[in-house]
């Protein structure tokens, strides 16, 4: 006999979405060989700092048997994990200088055609004229150039034309699946902490507060899935070239803060199985 909705345990209606949720990040976990008592040690931290730092009560010290209670771990497990894990918002130094540095190839007039799109640069050019040089200083003078277009050819991000001007390539902007490089999975954490960051804020507050949609379609063909896809890789990179540019304006004359913010697109196509009956037959 199957439970009410009434008489189910707490929290049961999450079970189905995180399923779903989760199912692609486990395939990654197995590839890369994170085994499940690796995570379980992982998830056993994150519920304490979450029930430690997230629901504390105004005006009053989070004690330990308050985070054994709302997270069902013993007073002993959390006593020893208060205060433990990994810094989950660090950049790692080639990961924010690389993207500063394209950010402004793509957004500044300076380096780019009336259409918006990133001009070829020579290596070198007379004061005031695009270089890749002066692109480069106009960001950080911790590294010359050289290193920094050395660096870049070698990953992909750029390539020589016959004219030998550096020409920013797509893997500028999307970086490569070359096993989980730093840069890649960085972007993957980032990334997706913001989107579920947004649905999860969308669900706990009165009303929605982050603009989270997404236009979908089933039961289509192969071909009409992957021009679907195609033609939605062309409107989101428009979208994002769009957005970088009057961001990358209007960061000229912020005084700065403590805020930041993110605009992110996402594609996705697939075989999917049939749906089963809500009765699971």
């Amino acid at each position: 006999m199957s439970e009410s909705a009434d008489t189910r345990p707490e929290g049961a209606a999450l079970h189905a979405p995180l399923a779903r949720l989760l199912r692609p990040l486990v395939r990654l976990l197995v590839a890369r060989g994170l085994t499940f008592p690796a995570l379980t040690d992982l998830l056993r931290e994150l519920y304490v700092n979450v029930a430690e730092h997230d629901f504390a009560l105004p005006g009053k010290e989070q004690t330990d048997s308050r985070v054994s209670l709302l997270t069902g771990i013993h007073r002993k497990e959390v006593r020893r994990l208060r205060g433990a894990g990994a810094p989950v918002s660090a950049v790692p130094a080639v990961v924010s200088r690389t993207s500063r540095i394209i950010a402004r190839w793509i957004a500044d007039p300076a380096f780019t055609d009336p259409q918006g799109q990133p001009l070829p640069l020579p290596r070198t050019a007379e004061a005031g004229a695009p270089s890749f040089e002066a692109l480069v200083a106009g960001v950080t003078r911790d590294l010359r150039p050289r290193a920094v277009l050395d660096e870049w050819l070698d990953r992909g991000l750029a390539f020589t034309d016959a004219q030998d001007r550096i020409v920013l390539a797509e893997a500028a902007y999307v970086p490569r699946g070359d096993g989980g490089a730093e840069p890649q999975l960085y972007y993957f954490g980032r990334n997706l902490h913001d989107h579920i960051a947004a649905s999860v804020a969308n669900i706990l507050g009165d009303t929605p507060r982050f603009l989270e949609r997404a236009v979908h379609y089933d039961g289509l063909s192969k071909e009409l899935a992957a021009q679907l896809e195609a033609r939605a890789r062309e409107i989101a990179m428009a979208a994002l070239q769009q957005a970088n540019r009057e961001a990358h304006a209007a960061c000229a004359t912020d005084p700065g803060g403590p805020h930041r913010w993110n605009f992110g697109l996402y594609v996705y196509a697939e075989a999917a199985p049939p749906a089963r009956p809500a009765d699971g037959r």
